[in-house]
């Protein structure tokens, strides 16, 4: 059985690391005293070892060891004898990119299909879409495929944000944006606000957190759902 938590960003503004989903995470990953991180997103420019120094300090706290997958000698055995899995934030291309590189999209998928516990934030949310195409990242690299994980029946916008009303900006806010996307995609994009997630057991996937989501379906008008909706009917 499936088994994910996909949230829209791994620290909230004045808080630290993964604080706020702390809690959860302690029962999420109870079964299990090891985590494959995968750093491959490496936001700002660092390395792979800061990175996963970053994430092994925070679960450290949950009694919970931390290996990164740049440290396995073969990533995909890696990926198929993981007790749970973390894709961190950064730049979606970046980590598709290096996804493709290292032919870990299938070994994943067949993790998570049998029920290995993923965490994915930001970037590590994104691909678990249909595909990466609504990600709010620059183009820094050129991935063979646009394709991801496809575990949700639509597509993420992590970090979702309302246009602010008073600001003098003039370019694209983001739904603009996401209705330049329907206006060739025919999936739904679901955008994630600070602070919230998708939890997911089997076929049930449900918006948790306390803030709405803004749900965009093509040639239908943006609406918002609350925490505790079901979205395994979204397609």
């Amino acid at each position: 059985m499936k088994q994910l938590i996909i949230a829209s960003t791994s620290t909230l503004h004045g808080d630290t690391y993964l604080n706020y989903l702390k809690e959860h995470l302690k029962v999420f990953f109870s079964t299990g005293s090891e985590i494959v991180f995968i750093p491959y997103a490496k936001p700002g420019g660092i390395s792979y070892d800061a990175y996963t120094t970053i994430v092994r300090k925070f679960f450290s706290g949950l009694n919970i060891s931390v290996k990164g997958i740049h440290e396995f000698e073969n990533p995909v055995s890696a990926i198929h004898h993981a007790k749970g899995i973390f894709v961190g934030g950064g730049n979606t291309f970046l980590l598709v990119n290096q996804l493709y590189k290292n032919k870990l999209f299938e070994p994943l998928k067949e993790a998570i299909n049998k029920g290995t516990r993923y965490l994915g934030t930001s970037a590590g949310s994104n691909i678990c879409g249909l595909t990466m195409q609504t990600t709010n990242d620059m183009p820094i690299v050129y991935p063979p495929s646009f394709k991801t994980l496809g575990i949700v029946p639509f597509n993420i916008n992590p970090h979702y944000l309302e246009a602010d009303k008073n600001a003098t900006h003039m370019g694209e806010t983001r739904e603009a944006r996401i209705k330049e996307f329907h206006s060739i995609n025919p999936q739904p994009v679901v955008g994630l606000r600070e602070g919230s997630w998708l939890e997911i057991h089997g076929k049930q996937i449900t918006l948790k957190g306390n803030l709405e989501a803004r749900i965009f379906e093509q040639n239908k008008t943006p609406y918002e759902i609350k925490p505790g909706t079901n979205l395994s009917n979204l397609k």
